[in-house]
């Protein structure tokens, strides 16, 4: 069911923002996988949020001022089409599901839109996004530009929309939680049938397919991106997926992967032993990133900066790293020397929302920013031990993450990835069942 009083109540803020001028926004492009067969289309996130419109070669115009109209251009009704490649609202029904105020074919665009530019202050679009589309929207500003001695003027500013897109998307509302939620419950499923399905001797590929299956069968369309399933030595590569190995009895295997439900993701990582019991290093090395996450996810409330989990959970981490030898010093003196990265490399967390990497800026004026309720962010220490001079060997070749997502509530946060096991003692049990 598409809710149109939603989109339309997110394209009036976005008008409100851009005070007078005109917003233009195409969906994503369709891709050439090879020869004549296309990648699966996915429509542009920013284009989607404001609209709804799943089709591709579509273009969506909001005019702001004294008045706000919504456009859009799209394919024609094509019932000879639809035989080939199924389903097209048209224009006059992509009008009525989606609550614009006018639409057209997508035929059109090139004789509208310098009519719509024509004495607009301002273009707002995202300028850079694509080379081709940038020569689109030149090309019909100086169709207006043409047109000076008329009277009539071209716009003198271009805006980047996405600036302020970013700010309303970094926020979710009821009904974008609901979905994410809805979406990390899949996802976890999926973690919790991969746990069940491995044992030594069989191959990552293997346990990739289980995940897709649990996506695929819960109803979500897609994985949000390509799933990381990395045993052994592989999980030391932070973005491995060739997911090609057989799996060893003495590994742990690693697995960040997380579906896309109506245009949400999710970004659960677990790590866990392939025969079923944390021993030795590994649950030396796992137990520490537990405390890590843990030390994160207790400065994700109102108020706290950005920064806050991830300065938590290093220093969790440091202090573990020089207890068990990898790293020597004080706590403070080997985060100012930056030895710790040798095993931990990246940040805690980003933003999560259409975008498995989301919109919104870290930083205002310089400074981490304040975390608000609605924004949802990840939170995934890791570490990652490579052989090395000074590396104790019994350490050699363990890579750990544990990541879940969390949205910040009025008093703390809520982890809406929780039915994905992380305890040892709650993997063990379901990996013993």
């Amino acid at each position: 069911m598409i809710d149109a009083t939603r989109y339309r109540r997110r394209r009036e803020r976005l008008a409100g923002l851009m005070g007078r001028g005109l917003a233009v926004l195409s969906t994503a492009p369709e891709r050439i996988r090879n020869r004549d067969a296309h990648y699966p289309f996915r429509f542009d996130s920013y284009f989607h949020y404001l609209c709804g419109f799943t089709e591709p070669e579509a273009v969506l115009v909001i005019v702001a001022g004294e008045t706000t109209r919504s456009i859009l251009f799209c394919r024609d009704k094509d019932l000879e089409r639809e035989i080939w490649d199924g389903f097209r609202f048209g224009p006059d029904a992509a009008k009525a599901a989606f609550g614009l105020d006018e639409a057209y074919r997508i035929a059109e665009l090139d004789q509208h839109l310098p009519q719509l530019l024509a004495d607009q202050p301002t273009l707002f679009c995202d300028v850079g996004e694509n080379g081709e589309w940038d020569g689109r929207l030149i090309q019909w500003l100086n169709a207006v530009r043409a047109q000076v001695r008329t009277g009539i003027s071209a716009p003198g500013e271009i805006r980047d929309v996405r600036k302020l897109l970013d700010e309303m998307r970094l926020i979710k509302d009821e009904a974008e939680l609901d979905t994410m939620r809805r979406a990390a419950i899949i996802s976890a499923r999926a973690h919790r049938r991969a746990m069940q399905a491995t044992r030594p001797g069989r191959y990552e590929y293997e346990i990739e397919a289980e995940l897709l299956h649990e996506f695929r069968a819960a109803g979500a369309q897609a994985p949000a991106y390509t799933p990381i399933v990395a045993g052994g030595a592989n999980a030391c590569v932070l973005h491995y997926v060739a997911n090609d190995a057989r799996l060893s009895e003495s590994d742990l295997l690693l697995i960040d992967a997380g579906c896309e439900l109506d245009g949400y993701a999710s970004d659960i990582t677990r790590t866990f032993p392939v025969q079923g019991r944390f021993l030795g290093p590994q649950r030396e090395i796992y137990e520490l990133v537990l405390a890590a996450q843990a030390a994160a996810i207790a400065q994700v409330q109102p108020g706290k900066l950005w920064q806050d989990p991830h300065d938590a959970a290093v220093r969790v981490l440091v202090q573990g790293f020089i207890d068990l030898g990898l790293c020597h010093g004080s706590v403070e003196s080997v985060i100012e020397s930056g030895d710790y990265r040798r095993f931990y490399m990246h940040r805690t967390g980003h933003w999560l929302g259409m975008d498995v990497h989301d919109c919104g800026d870290y930083k205002r004026d310089g400074q981490w920013r304040a975390l608000e309720p609605g924004m949802v962010l990840t939170v995934e220490p890791g570490c990652y031990i490579r052989p090395g001079d000074g590396v104790p060997e019994r350490f050699w070749n363990i890579g750990v993450r544990i990541e879940d997502d969390a949205v910040v509530t009025l008093k703390g946060c809520e982890i809406i990835t929780a039915q994905a096991p992380k305890a040892i003692a709650d993997i063990e049990a379901l990996m013993r069942a």
